[in-house]
């Protein structure tokens, strides 16, 4: 499981107008199960997603699929974490290591 923490490297305008394609690419990679849960950071300076994917890799080949990374729009701090501890809402995050 991965946290992906990204800031953005240009204006605000810049980084709307990708908007549209960035939410489809979100789509697209909650439907396949790579994301769990994403957002933007307050202040908007970036945003945060959080990766069920287990290897790398495969990670670093989804996240080359994003227009804010095709772009060149924001920088990308990876942080992998391996769940051993959770709320009972959250459980299913200890047990959902499978390699995606």
């Amino acid at each position: 499981m991965f946290i992906i923490s990204l800031t953005y490297q240009v204006p605000l305008a810049e980084v709307d107008r990708f908007i549209p394609e960035h939410i489809d690419y979100l789509n697209e990679q909650y439907a396949k199960g790579y994301f769990i849960l994403s957002g933007r950071k307050e202040p908007r300076t970036g945003g945060v997603i959080i990766s069920s994917i287990s290897e790398r890799q495969v990670l670093n080949q989804v996240l080359a699929q994003d227009p804010f990374y095709r772009e060149g729009l924001a920088s990308y701090e990876i942080t992998e974490i391996v769940p051993t501890k959770s709320s009972k809402q959250l459980a299913f995050l200890i047990s959902n290591t499978t390699n995606k």
